[in-house]
């Protein structure tokens, strides 16, 4: 299935892409199930039977999408997580994956705007597979970390170089509003054949600027999750995102940042494309 977090008529809801629309879910699953990340633990199959007998009750192109979880417990980023993006940053290789978090209110959805905030002209692209946890767990071990991903997804981590660069820690310039793209959709995990063998391509403009596979990954998916998961309990919903590759617009010369005006895709193969405009704040 794909899954979509979306408003329509002013009125938050999830549901399953199919024939063009969205099957509604939130109505047909009832008031114990509020949440795209409520279902995802012990709900999916029903919801599968749901939409198999159900017709779309609302287009595609009506409805606005959300970020793909609109409101995870932690959204947690891995750093230099290639060998290309680790040697163009001139960083070291770690032993253990660089993490840092995003807040929930940084993120916007599919052919949403990126926000360029009003204090920098460098807000960067960074192309990311991003990995949603279905099944809760503290101290995962690698083998059985594949069993607690529930489905995947495109991510933009929109960086703003120069308030990432103010001290040593990121968290600044990975948090200004509407920065990181999650999305379109999540696609269930039994409808990708081999995440770790998944394309990825950013482009602006329409000119590619960033390509990789996920078998490149340093720190591998099950790396992550298990090293995650003895710090800090995993719950459905939660987000990780795995890594950019190199490209990025600040190491280039010269620079590229995004500025009003801009499309920014990124393209993951199996899981789809998040497409984003990019707009100055207001």
């Amino acid at each position: 299935m794909r899954l979509v977090s979306y408003e329509s008529g002013g009125t938050a809801s999830y549901g399953a892409v199919k024939d063009g629309g969205v099957v509604d879910l939130a109505r047909r699953m009832g008031p114990d199930y509020p949440d795209l990340a409520s279902i995802l633990e012990t709900q999916l199959g029903r919801a599968r039977e749901e939409v198999e007998s159900a017709a779309p009750d609302v287009a595609l192109d009506k409805i606005k999408f959300l970020p793909v979880i609109p409101n995870p417990s932690k959204i947690l980023l891995a750093a230099v997580n290639y060998a290309d993006h680790l040697k163009e940053a001139n960083r070291d290789h770690t032993e253990n994956p660089v993490l840092f978090i995003r807040l929930a209110a940084s993120q916007t959805g599919h052919l949403q705007a990126i926000i360029r905030p009003s204090v920098s002209e460098r807000l960067d692209y960074e192309g990311e597979l991003a990995v949603v946890i279905g099944k809760p767990g503290r101290h995962i071990s690698q083998d059985a970390a594949m069993s607690h991903v529930a489905g995947y997804s495109c991510y933009n981590d929109g960086s703003v170089r120069d308030w990432q660069r103010h001290t040593s820690q990121f968290t600044a310039g990975k948090n200004f509003a509407s920065t990181g793209a999650f999305g379109p959709w999540l696609v269930t995990a039994d409808e990708i054949k081999d995440p770790f063998n998944l394309d990825l391509v950013t482009r602006i403009n329409g000119t590619e600027l960033q390509r990789t596979n996920t078998s490149l990954l340093i720190h591998s998916i099950q790396k992550l999750i298990s090293y995650i998961s003895d710090f800090t309990p995993l719950v459905p919903g939660d987000v990780i995102v795995t890594g950019t590759c190199g490209g990025v617009g600040f190491v280039r010369k010269p620079p590229i940042f995004l500025k009003p005006g801009d499309t920014v895709e990124v393209e993951i193969s199996e899981v789809g494309t998040l497409v984003n405009s990019v707009a100055d704040e207001g």
